[in-house]
């Protein structure tokens, strides 16, 4: 289980039955959520302001109002904090766009792409990957 997961998306059912699907798995004590990128990138300062760290596990939506996901990436990585390494981002998106799927390979952060709806299967095995890795 994690300590904190965020999740940047603008779509309500989304978080909703995401967040369901965490509590189901017991995959994070607590959520963060952001509805887009811009709120995600000033939050995410915020707590790194305060000396705390940023979520482990972000999952990120591409497609969303103010600032998109790629935009959060290009910002993301500029911010300077204390646990980047121990982060990983999983793009969440309703589309298999191959464009997408070859652009990601550009951002070493970025874990793997996730399908909308996030199901139990898709968490678990995040859990399952994260363990084998530390």
């Amino acid at each position: 289980m994690f300590s904190t997961t965020c999740i940047i998306d603008d779509d309500p059912i989304f978080i909703y039955s995401t967040k369901r699907v965490m509590k189901d798995v017991n995959f994070s004590e607590e959520v963060i959520v952001y509805n887009n990128g811009q709120d995600a990138i000033d939050g995410l300062k915020e707590i790194i302001a305060k000396g705390e760290k940023i979520p482990s596990i972000i999952f990120l939506d591409l497609n969303m109002p103010i600032m998109n996901g790629w935009e959060f990436l290009e910002e993301f990585v500029q911010i300077p904090n204390n646990n980047r390494k121990e982060i990983t981002i999983y793009i969440i998106s309703s589309s298999i766009d191959p464009r997408d799927l070859e652009r990601i390979k550009n951002y070493k952060i970025v874990n793997n792409y996730i399908l909308k709806p996030v199901v139990r299967e898709d968490l678990q095995t995040i859990l399952v990957n994260l363990k084998t890795s530390e």
